[in-house]
């Protein structure tokens, strides 16, 4: 199987060694370059952080490249891609957190679509608990597995278009649910009228939450909290 590389970066603004570290999943049939960009709208309040974009392992026969390796998109054959490649994603952040001399506390990851499928995956699968996580229009299907498999609870941010044509909003609220129970401290944003996307409201409450939990490391999660799209407060 081929690895997951480094994509696109963004560099810590300070210039020096970076302090933290935020690894960016794209969709399927998209690359790095169409996330990373997103986070130049959080580098400004994070500027001793890398924001590295993850290159995903397999081509997509429409273009770009895509996450998984399969022609079964139900949610077991999904379940099996995504277990095939989670270690591949964890080899990469090891490697990158190495390259950096960073521990897993200074770490974030982002995903979008099948990139926050995978980031759900990993990283509630971590030995070390990391920073932070946000999925944008994700859902995980693998209750089971995860009950026994989760090591670590790190606070989840789920962002989500309440029209998602791909990933249904009740797959989202499921998720949280399940999370929930599971002591997991998560937060959802819904985004009435969205589809299967990122939008700018959602782009800045990720930068928000990824800014107090990474950079400023509250001693206490904060209570899970639902977001309007028409609320400007996103804490």
């Amino acid at each position: 199987m081929t690895a997951i590389v480094e994509g696109p970066r963004i560099a810590a603004l300070s210039c020096g060694k970076p302090a933290f570290l935020v690894v960016l999943l794209h969709g399927p049939g998209a690359d790095g370059e169409a996330i990373v960009n997103q986070a130049l709208n959080w580098a400004p309040t994070m500027p001793k952080a890398d924001f590295l974009a993850a290159e995903a392992p397999f081509p997509a026969a429409s273009g770009g490249r895509q996450w998984f390796d399969t022609t079964d998109w139900s949610p077991a054959g999904l379940n099996d891609a995504i277990r095939a490649v989670g270690p591949l994603l964890d080899q990469f952040l090891d490697e990158a957190l190495a390259r950096r001399r960073l521990p897993d506390s200074h770490l974030a990851l982002v995903g979008f679509s099948h990139g926050a499928m995978l980031a759900l995956h990993v990283g509630l699968r971590r030995q070390n608990q990391m920073a932070a996580l946000v999925a944008f229009s994700g859902a995980l299907y693998d209750e089971e597995t995860l009950q026994n498999e989760m090591r670590s609870k790190p606070p989840v941010l789920m962002i989500h278009g309440e029209e998602d044509p791909i990933v249904p909003f009740s797959a989202m609220t499921a998720t949280k649910e399940r999370l929930k129970a599971q002591g997991v401290p998560v937060k959802s944003m819904r985004r009435p009228g969205l589809g299967h996307e990122m939008d700018d409201d959602g782009v800045i409450a990720a930068g928000d939450f990824l800014t107090a939990l990474v950079v400023h490391k509250p001693a206490a999660h904060a209570e899970d909290h639902d977001h309007d799209h028409d609320h400007d407060d996103h804490s």
